[in-house]
């Protein structure tokens, strides 16, 4: 019995067979599937990583280094993520698009010019933020203000190695995207500190902070280096062409979509720290770690039908379009569910790793599931109105979620600590997904969530 792209188990050849046939094949569903694996290991090893060295952290530092540590580290990477202007999603965007029209002038202008200028913007505002600091470290304590000036020389490296992650994927260079940032990062991560830590030397957050910066910018020269000898075979050399305005006016809607997404993921944290003792910001992150898992599903998806949306956008072929996104958001969604089930299945001993006090949070992982399993119903249709033009509206989405997510954070986490944070975050995510379901319908004809026709 035949079957196409593994939408139907066969008859004979047992699981195996079926797996062989889901993930073989030449078309652009099967390879979907294996570039879409290959991230889903990727970031399951990382995960597997950073539990290690976030297990050693908490152990090592204490629960209220722990929780400073995580403060730290969560504005790292909440402005790391959107001082790049939105150009690594761009890049998934405008490459697809360079290549298809043969403009290999702007292609290679970009991927040259884009990746210089958002590392030179990024050097300028970590020595502006390290000034910020300074100026309201009266108001700060003096352990937050060390972890937060670490924190800035993170800063560049992180942003130019999103970049280069961006590029790397638009040519489905997945392990080149990665490896670096996922794997290679959290392993000196792990090294460094279980070196510090073996000269007895104190491991504070200011020095968590500071080994994680040497870990990311390794990462990202490497990085650099395997991408540009990649693209000097890929791409022929020749004259550039520099758009700036151009890149800058197809990312900055891109980047509101981007830094409200990663505002709505980040503001529980940081209103607890605000609000309740920095052993709960530890518990709560605790939580938050173990049922990653559940989003790198999503992530990898994202990841590998990003360029691919805009790819289909430009050909016309609206049907090929439809057909792709519903595999997409059906290959995020179950998948999603399953894991989802295990980690609450196995939260408590997981928890416990981080120390006896973090599986007082075993209960908060219930509630934040439901937005998870919210999210994923929908799979990676932010990413289809980003590719599509639609990134004014998508962004409008994520700004009215984060400010219903700060404005129940601010009215629950004072009274109910970490269950309010989950609760308001949860609450969010349903929103947005209602908000995104209902949006692409309406204006782009395809019904979106994973029980259904992808047309409308």
């Amino acid at each position: 019995m035949a079957i196409t792209d593994g939408e139907q188990a066969p008859e004979r050849g047992g699981v195996l067979a079926w797996v062989r046939s889901l993930l073989g094949g030449s078309s652009d569903a099967s390879l979907t599937k294996r570039l879409a694996g290959t991230i889903f290991i990727i970031r399951v090893v990382s995960a597997a990583l950073a539990y290690v060295s976030q297990v050693l952290l908490a152990r090592w530092m204490g629960s209220s280094e722990y929780g400073i540590y995580v403060y730290a580290w969560t504005w790292v990477l909440l402005l790391g993520s959107m001082m790049d202007f939105g150009i690594a999603v761009t890049a998934q965007k405008l490459i697809p698009e360079y290549r298809g029209r043969n403009q290999l002038n702007l292609l290679r202008g970009f991927l040259f010019g884009s990746r210089w200028m958002t590392f030179g913007v990024s050097i300028v505002t970590a020595c502006l933020l390290a000034g910020l600091v300074s100026l309201l470290s009266p108001w700060i304590e003096k352990d937050t203000v060390a972890a937060l000036h670490a924190g800035c020389t993170i800063l560049p490296a992180l942003v130019l190695a999103n970049t280069q992650d961006g590029i790397a994927r638009s040519y489905d260079w997945m392990r080149l995207a990665l490896t670096p940032q996922f794997v290679v990062r959290q392993s000196l991560i792990i090294g460094f500190t279980a070196g510090v830590a073996a000269m007895g030397a104190k491991l504070d957050a200011m020095m968590a902070m500071a080994v994680s910066s040497a870990a990311v910018w390794i990462a990202m020269i490497a990085q650099m280096i395997f991408l540009n000898r990649r693209l000097a075979v890929e791409v022929t050399p020749g004259p550039r062409h520099y758009n700036y305005s151009g890149w800058l006016a197809t990312s900055l809607p891109i980047l509101l979509v981007e830094g409200f997404y990663l505002l709505l993921s980040y503001v529980d944290i940081l209103v607890l720290q605000a609000f309740r003792p920095s052993e709960e910001v530890g518990i709560y992150h605790a939580v938050v770690k173990t049922l990653a898992l559940v989003s790198f599903i999503h992530y990898a998806m994202s990841a590998v039908t990003a360029h691919r949306f805009s790819e289909y956008h430009v050909a016309g072929d609206r049907e090929r379009l439809s057909d792709y996104l519903m595999h997409a958001i059906k290959w995020t969604f179950w998948p999603s569910l399953a894991a989802t089930a295990l980690l609450l299945l196995l939260g408590k001993p997981l928890l416990w790793l981080f120390g006896t006090q973090f599986t007082s949070g075993y209960g908060v992982m219930f509630v934040a599931a439901i937005g998870l399993i919210a999210r994923s119903a929908i799979g990676p249709v932010e990413k289809l109105l980003n590719m599509l033009g639609q990134q004014n509206v998508c962004a409008l989405v994520y700004a009215l979620a984060f400010a219903m997510n700060l404005v129940l954070c601010l009215l629950l986490v004072p009274r109910y600590g970490v269950y309010g944070a989950a609760a308001s975050t949860s609450l969010a995510l349903v929103f947005e997904t209602v908000l995104l379901c209902w949006i692409t319908r309406r204006r782009l004809g395809f019904h979106v969530l994973a029980f259904g026709k992808g047309k409308a």
